[in-house]
């Protein structure tokens, strides 16, 4: 079962990010009865092809004997699913791999795609020990690319950007399975007392090394939501470099604080949280089926001081009546920090994504501080290692708009992230480095 589900929901995921992730969320609930177990294997073969495909194609170019886009998608992503399992899982044998991609290969009804399958998987089996690889010393970029599974644009602009050394420890970090992490609700509760909880419900939690309020959830298989703490509203999943960022516009309870690029709400309730559930926090998006989620979360977090809108940020802001005094601006972005949680992200992105999606952020930005009031703030977060996202725009921006001025982070941050801020003032978080995900901000005031 989890090998067949993994296989469906693998299919056509080279379109939109996050497709293979709605797709097992859509499989799981049409099989209820599956058991914890079952899911658990099933998320990590579709995680596990998508986070190496780089690497299995190039593997199974060198045993395949005509043009490797002849290879029908669906048997490529058998061929996937087993040689992922043959090359990275040691507690399934060979055997059950190969076996079972013949089992799925019979579905196609052709004796030839049956034949070939076999005899690909067991010829790479028997020569597994001397598979063909790239070498360092004569094709830097091209061992880069196979061997931690990245495309090619992408090792070449992070060597590039942050020198050969460093880009190759942030594509193995990416390719490690990513912490699960979650944020105390300060509103009912305290960090220790969560820990207490946790462990009551036999949950190992672990303080985050920097943000005040994360815990990391060691050895947790599972879905959180199952957990009686999360159904008390105690807590919010949250990576642990999200969870930073509130702390950087350092609301207080007076303020009205818009989150204009919301999504499900993380960085929304936070900032009402470090505000008490006083104010107002504006949470604004585009997407009405993330505003719902939004709204089912602070009820569940029993926030009141949150008020969802329907909005654009690219296009005039009529419906506010008053300028605000901080501003978050989560913008979409190229996602290359958190590739280690979205390994799909390899494979969707294309360089020229660079360029358009930091034209979008400008234009965010640019909107977005017509809405400030004066010494009000405005908090640039992207969760990318992307200079023409980052570094770039915040140039561009302030060429633009001479009303606004750069902060210095690192009189902001509290003492516990002092490290994470650069000599710049910007805050830029390393998975090599901080074990967390690749995020970048850079605060913004109105003068």
């Amino acid at each position: 079962m989890p090998r067949n589900l993994a296989l469906k929901a693998l299919k056509n995921v080279d379109g939109a990010p996050g497709q293979a992730e709605r797709r097992l969320e859509s499989l799981f609930s049409q099989n209820p009865r599956l058991s914890e177990r079952d899911r658990a294997f099933t998320v990590h073969l579709v995680q596990g092809v998508l986070r190496w495909r780089i690497r299995l194609d190039w593997i199974l170019k060198q045993f395949v004997r005509f043009p490797f886009k002849k290879i029908d998608p669906q048997v490529l992503n058998i061929l996937r699913l087993a040689l992922f399992q043959i090359l990275f899982l040691d507690r399934v044998p060979e055997s059950a791999a190969v076996n079972e991609a013949v089992k799925q290969s019979r579905k196609t009804g052709k004796k030839h795609v049956v034949k070939f399958v076999n005899g690909i998987l067991r010829q790479i089996c028997r020569e597994k020990d001397r598979l063909p690889h790239p070498l360092f010393e004569k094709e830097p970029s091209l061992y880069a690319s196979v061997h931690y599974s990245y495309p090619m644009w992408l090792v070449q602009k992070w060597t590039r950007e942050l020198g050969q050394d460093m880009a190759l420890k942030v594509m193995k970090a990416g390719n490690e399975i990513p912490r699960l992490t979650i944020r105390t609700n300060t509103l009912r509760t305290t960090r220790q007392a969560l820990l207490n909880r946790l462990g009551e419900e036999g949950v190992e939690g672990i303080e985050t090394d920097f943000a005040p309020e994360g815990i990391e959830l060691a050895h947790f298989k599972g879905a959180v939501s199952r957990l009686d703490a999360y159904q008390a509203g105690l807590f919010q999943v949250q990576g642990e470099a999200a969870q930073i960022c509130a702390h950087l516009l350092s609301p207080v309870g007076i303020d009205v604080v818009a989150d204009v690029c919301a999504g499900l709400g993380g960085k929304s309730t936070h900032l009402a949280e470090l505000m008490g559930d006083r104010g107002r926090v504006l949470s604004l998006d585009t997407r009405l089926a993330r505003l719902r989620g939004l709204k089912q979360n602070t009820k569940r977090l029993g926030i009141r001081r949150i008020f969802p809108v329907a909005a654009d940020m690219r296009l005039p802001l009529f419906f506010l009546r008053e300028p605000v005094l901080k501003i978050m601006v989560d913008g979409p972005c190229s996602g290359l920090g958190v590739i280690s949680k979205h390994p799909d992200t390899k494979l969707t992105k294309k360089e020229d994504d660079i360029k358009r999606l930091a034209m979008i952020q400008k234009s965010i930005l640019s909107r977005s501080c017509q809405a400030l009031c004066r010494n009000g703030e405005m908090l640039y977060v992207t969760c990318t290692i992307s200079k023409e996202e980052n570094e770039a725009v915040v140039e561009s921006f302030l060429r633009e708009n001479h009303g606004m001025a750069l902060q210095d982070l690192r009189r902001r941050i509290p003492p516990w992230g002092f490290d994470l801020v650069d000599e710049n003032g910007f805050l830029k978080t390393f998975p090599h480095l901080h074990r967390m995900e690749g995020f970048f901000a850079a605060l913004f005031r109105k003068i």
